[in-house]
């Protein structure tokens, strides 16, 4: 089994890190799995775990699982409190700051995409920041505040500034890894009511680019 990388660990909780190609949960497409790493890990202490939230499968970054039902009931219902913030580098040039919002829809071939569409659309709303740029690309902080899947993907592409190895949604390029890192969870504690914070840094590959 390989090691996992381990972020934040108590009795309720377990926060790991997702390296981009590993699906969260077991799929079609791929061998291995997130949560059967983690399984194997908890099991060996008796534990058990439930999934509270997921990553695209190309995404890389913080995953966070609960050791009993109740801690993650607790969690996912109080979801759109919890911050989440991402880093990524994009295509093109963005706005020193932005927000995009719109109704999403997913396709009879799993495509999501931007509707007006209030009715049968999901609302989805995100928030980006410049860190950076240069002529071809712009390192930027993404804080959604909803969590729908291929949100940022999408948003990006319809900011007309796809992520850097996006083969689903965005353009044609030579990077083999999606740029697009969730590198922060920051919640109160279900049972301890402590505030956590868990970070990770951007990476080395990400600011060489710009």
């Amino acid at each position: 089994m390989k090691k996992l990388k381990i972020l934040f660990e108590d009795k309720y909780l377990i926060a790991v890190y997702k390296k981009s190609g590993l699906p969260t949960i077991k799929d079609k497409k791929h061998v291995n799995n997130l949560y059967s790493e983690v399984y194997d890990y908890l099991h060996k202490k008796n534990e058990r775990v439930f999934i509270v939230h997921r990553l695209d499968a190309d995404t890389s970054g913080i995953v966070l699982f609960a050791k009993n039902e109740n801690v993650r009931n607790n969690l996912q219902v109080n979801w759109d409190a919890v911050i989440r913030e991402y880093v990524s580098v994009v295509h093109g040039k963005v706005n020193d700051k932005g927000i995009i919002k719109s109704y999403l829809k997913e396709t009879k071939s799993l495509i999501t995409y931007s509707t007006n569409d209030k009715k049968n659309g999901k609302y989805a709303e995100t928030h980006y920041e410049k860190i950076d740029s240069n002529d071809k690309y712009s390192l930027i902080k993404i804080e959604i505040k909803t969590g729908r899947k291929n949100q940022i993907r999408v948003h990006m592409k319809d900011n007309k500034t796809p992520i850097l190895g996006d083969k689903k949604y965005g353009i044609k390029d030579k990077f083999k890894e999606m740029y697009l890192l969730a590198n922060r969870l920051f919640f109160v504690h279900p049972i301890t009511r402590k505030r956590i914070d868990i970070k990770l840094d951007i990476p080395k590959n990400y600011r060489d680019l710009i």
